[in-house]
């Protein structure tokens, strides 16, 4: 079984590099967007980003976190809704290049919140991000990414079914079984990097307000 499943992941793979590569330097683009963003603020716009971030860290402080529960429902919730809109967008056809604006759109809110954090606070915004951003994040990227992948290579499997003629024709139902099942996989995945954001980043970030407020 773990041998077809390699398998079937290396062919996958193989298939689809050029659109994986272009995804990924689509997503790296939004950071580097998010990051130049950031300096063409105004700066009564970072001031008053300043002050709500100042008045986080003091929530933070004091341990003023809604529930475990609540948390992790409204990251999960927030992924699965965020993956299922490029899902369905690649299923419309027409939707499909929103799929590559979404994650560019990701990229540019990673860029952007560590960029600010760097800009303002300098060391410790480096060290914010590395635990506020960087843990759940090494999962929902690679996550985003291929369902990008995944929803854009259906959508143009789809138009090649429709307008272009092909003998004989592949099957679709089956390839939109698979996909279906690489996204339940992928959802998985999704709720493991929202148990991390939920319950290991606040604490690791809790720490490192601490350090900040007592500087």
């Amino acid at each position: 079984m773990k041998p077809f499943i390699e398998r079937q992941i290396s062919l996958h793979v193989q298939e689809h590099r050029s659109l994986y590569i272009f995804s990924s330097v689509l997503f790296f683009t939004g950071i580097i967007f998010g990051a130049i963003v950031v300096n063409s603020l105004s700066i009564s716009q970072k001031e008053d980003l300043f002050v709500y971030l100042q008045q986080f860290f003091g929530q933070v402080s004091q341990g003023q976190f809604s529930s475990g529960s609540a948390l992790l429902w409204q990251s999960f919730s927030f992924y699965a809704k965020y993956m299922g809109l490029m899902f369905i967008l690649g299923l419309s056809v027409i939707g499909s290049p929103l799929i590559l604006l979404l994650l560019f759109l990701k990229g540019i809110t990673i860029g952007f919140t560590v960029g600010f954090l760097v800009y303002q606070l300098g060391v410790s915004g480096f060290s914010l991000s590395l635990v506020s951003v960087l843990p759940q994040n090494v999962l929902i990227v690679p996550v985003m990414i291929i369902v990008c992948v995944l929803s854009v290579a259906f959508s143009l499997r789809l138009i090649r079914q429709q307008f272009v003629k092909v003998a004989p024709r592949e099957p679709i139902f089956p390839i939109f079984i698979r996909v279906c099942l690489g996204m339940l996989l992928l959802l998985c995945v999704a709720f493991i990097a929202s148990m991390i954001e939920t319950f290991v980043s606040p604490m690791l970030l809790e720490l490192v307000a601490d350090w900040h407020m007592s500087r």
